[in-house]
Parts: structure tokens; C-alpha cells; sequence
């Protein structure tokens, strides 16, 4: 299995070039995770990966990732018009998006993005706002539990997403008669599992459905889109995602359901976000204060700010510090928020450090930065990116004040703001 780990030159190399905070990304892994899920899946006619945006939304990975073959899960204008930007175009967009608003519709169309409906409600939107496509994609919501042998896998009847199997029938139903030819069928029914029958079970569950729809309706089954669900381990000594075993499972899903019926054709999609870069990315940052009262505290030059999933969701992400080993003692490491449940970590047996020691957070590279936000006013920090040649790029700057007051130009004490800044 692949080791995603860099060596503590790398940080400290970074860390000489510019000031922390920031995420450092690794392109050379973010590249070879890329080209091994393109090689688990080549046995499919047309498979393509459709990163989902939301996980990592900065430019210069994007741009990594078209030169590996993926197209972009997008789910917001915002995200649409910045595939846009980085030359996605086409098919090499899926729009996949609940309680959508009618004019990003219409954008999707503009642009010739897949259109994946949430609802049937949506089919309405959709004509009115850029018209049906002779192609379109359902998102299938099973309901109750999803269960892989005796394991519960997900709840999907807990979620908001997709439609029912009877609603499934009567929107393409619909759909036909507004000149639908070919349709798609999507499914996200867990979320962040190594287990490597998830995606198997999951296939065969589209797969059968699909082939129903086929025999329902008359239309043609273009692709399945397994959408994410992969997952990373974020705790040492976790099993990683088996992405070799895990194609070879949708494959013979495939041959047993759809080849064995005489159905062909049927290309596969996923949207991966956090298998294809949580482990190729790290929250690099400072310890800058120590306190001891009833517990014993680190604090860092970074905040949930930058990143929010522990604070958020309780989350465990390994952290290391930079030359430290040996000794260890019992921490909480914690950023500058006025709220208490900014900790990156909660009685974390830790080497002991000093004031000034570069403390690195690991597998940061999905839903990281971008579930940063404000509060407090303070200010998300840079990304840099770890080329293959090992040198350093920065890719996103640090936000400024500037930034955070931008949005009062309407009001008169932005001119004042601004002439000070």
C-alpha cells in the first residue's frame, strides 16, 4: 500500500518559505491516487472520477486533476462557474445539487453540464430554467438501512438526498415524454469506509435498479454513478481503502447484472472528494502558547478557522511535531477561537514541545480549508502545494482584512476601512 507520509524536511522546508498557518498539498500523491482509481476502474467503457469540488475547491489541484482524466462533481453556481474557469466544460461536469435554486439550472445547461436531479419536483425547475436534456441523471434514495452482509453501512432514509423507487418510475415517466433518451442513476448511501464491499454492494444495488428502469421504461441506462463514500484512515493503524479489490468487486457486480442481461454500455462515474486528497494534504502551523491550569493546553497560530472538522464533528486527525519524539505527555491542542470547542485534538498523548515547534495535522486535504470560515473575524489561511520537483508553490494567498470587510462597500464606513487598509 502507498505511504503518504512526508518526511519532516518538507515541512520545515515549507515552513522557511512561507509563514504559518497553512495546508500544504502534495501533488506527486494526489496525482498517483488519481492514476490508480483511473487503473482499478479501466475494465469499465467509459469510466471518469468527477472530483467533488466541495472537498477541495482550489485551482491549481483542479487543474491536477483534468490532467489526470477527472471531470468535476460540482453542486452550487459558485462551484459551476469555477469548473468553468479551470476549463471544465461539457460532460467533464456533473451538477449534482438539492434545493437548487432555478437560475443555477440554467447555468449547468449553459455550459453543458450532466444534470443529476435530486427530486422530482426538479423536472419542472429544470424545463423552465435551460430546458431537459436528452440525457439525465436520478439520485436514488433507497430509504431505511443500507446493509452490507449484517453491517450497517448508512441510513439513507435519514437523508435528505434523492428520490424514492416508485418516484424514480414516474420521473422518468415524465422525462421520456419531454424527449429523454438516456438516463443515469446516482446513490451516496455512506460515507468515509475502507470497507471494500461498500462500492460492490452499492454497484449491484444501482445496477439492478437501473435494469428495472430499462425494462419500465424503454430508455437507455447511459451510466451509473456511484458517487463517494470511499474513505481514508485518519487514525494510524486503520485499514486503507483496498481501491484495486474494490473495482474488481464492481466489475463482476457488473458482468452478473448488466452483461449477463445483455445490457452493454453502461459507463461508470464516481465523485470522490475525500479518498482522492484528505491524506495528500496537512494543516502546517506553529505552537505558540503553553498553558497549565487543570488541564494542559497547546495553542497554535491556527484556529477551526482553518480547520473545522474536529470542532465540528469531534474528528480525529494524527498530529506530529516537527523533530519531536520520545517523551510524550497528555494535551489539548487548541487554536485562538473564543469558543471552547476550538481543539484540534482533546487529552492527545503528544511528544513534548516547546514554543516555536512546527506542529503538522494530517490528512487535511479534503473538507479542510474549505469548511473554513470568519468568526471572530479571523482570517482563513494560505494553501501552498509540494510539487513533484520538491519545490514549493503558493497556490491561495492568506485572506486579509481587506477581504473580510470587502462586503461592506455598501456601507459608509467601508471607505474609512478601506483607506486605513
Amino acid at each position: 500500500m502507498p505511504n503518504f507520509s512526508l518526511s519532516d524536511s518538507v515541512f520545515r522546508a515549507a515552513c522557511e518559505q512561507y509563514a504559518t498557518p497553512f495546508h500544504l498539498y502534495d501533488e506527486r500523491g494526489i496525482r498517483e491516487t488519481a492514476r490508480r482509481l483511473n487503473r482499478a476502474f479501466a475494465w469499465a467503457s467509459d469510466f471518469r472520477e468527477y472530483f467533488a469540488v466541495k472537498a477541495l475547491p482550489t485551482p491549481a489541484v483542479l487543474r491536477l486533476l483534468r490532467q489526470e482524466g477527472c471531470g468535476l462533481d460540482c453542486a452550487s453556481y459558485t462551484e459551476l462557474r469555477l469548473a468553468e474557469a479551470c476549463g471544465f466544460t461539457g460532460d467533464q461536469v456533473m451538477f449534482s445539487a438539492n434545493d437548487v435554486p432555478a437560475e443555477e439550472f440554467a447555468f449547468a445547461r449553459r455550459i453543458g453540464a450532466t444534470i443529476n436531479l435530486d427530486d422530482i419536483t426538479h423536472i419542472p425547475e429544470l424545463r423552465k430554467n435551460g430546458g431537459i436534456p436528452e440525457t439525465v441523471c436520478l439520485r436514488f434514495n433507497p430509504g431505511g438501512h443500507f446493509r452490507v452482509g449484517n453491517a450497517i453501512m448508512g441510513d439513507p432514509g435519514d437523508a435528505k438526498y434523492g428520490m424514492t423507487r416508485p418516484q424514480l418510475s414516474e420521473a422518468l415517466a415524465t422525462l421520456k415524454g419531454y424527449g429523454v433518451r438516456r438516463f443515469g442513476l446516482h446513490a451516496f448511501l455512506s460515507s468515509n469506509t475502507t470497507d471494500e464491499s461498500y462500492f460492490p454492494a452499492l454497484a449491484r444495488l444501482l445496477f439492478e435498479t437501473g435494469r428495472e428502469l430499462i425494462a419500465e421504461s424503454g430508455l437507455t441506462l447511459a451510466f451509473i454513478n456511484l458517487s463517494g463514500g470511499i474513505g481514508v484512515p485518519y487514525r494510524p493503524g486503520e485499514p486503507q481503502a483496498n481501491i484495486e479489490a474494490i473495482g474488481e468487486g464492481v466489475r463482476l457486480a457488473y458482468e452478473e447484472v448488466l452483461l449477463a442481461n445483455g445490457i452493454t454500455g453502461v459507463a461508470l462515474k464516481t465523485e470522490l472528494g475525500r479518498y482522492m486528497t484528505a491524506p495528500h494534504g496537512w494543516l502546517v502551523a506553529h505552537v505558540t502558547h503553553e498553558k497549565r491550569i487543570y488541564k494542559h493546553y497547546l495553542g497554535l497560530d491556527a484556529s477551526a478557522c482553518d480547520l473545522m472538522r474536529p470542532a465540528m464533528y469531534g474528528a480525529y486527525h494524527h498530529i506530529t511535531i516537527v523533530g519531536r519524539q520520545g517523551e510524550e505527555e497528555k494535551v489539548d491542542v487548541t487554536g485562538s477561537l473564543c469558543e471552547n470547542n476550538d481543539k484540534f485534538a482533546v487529552d492527545r498523548m503528544l511528544p513534548r514541545a516547546e514554543i516555536g515547534d512546527i506542529l503538522v495535522i494530517h490528512d487535511t486535504g479534503a473538507h479542510g480549508l474549505s469548511m473554513g470560515y470568519n468568526y471572530n473575524g479571523k482570517l482563513r489561511c494560505k494553501e501552498v502545494l509540494y510539487r513533484e520537483d520538491g519545490s514549493y508553490t503558493l497556490i491561495r494567498r492568506a485572506e486579509t482584512p481587506h477581504d473580510y470587510f470587502a462586503t461592506l462597500d455598501m456601507d459608509p464606513v467601508w471607505t474609512r476601512l478601506n483607506e486605513e487598509l
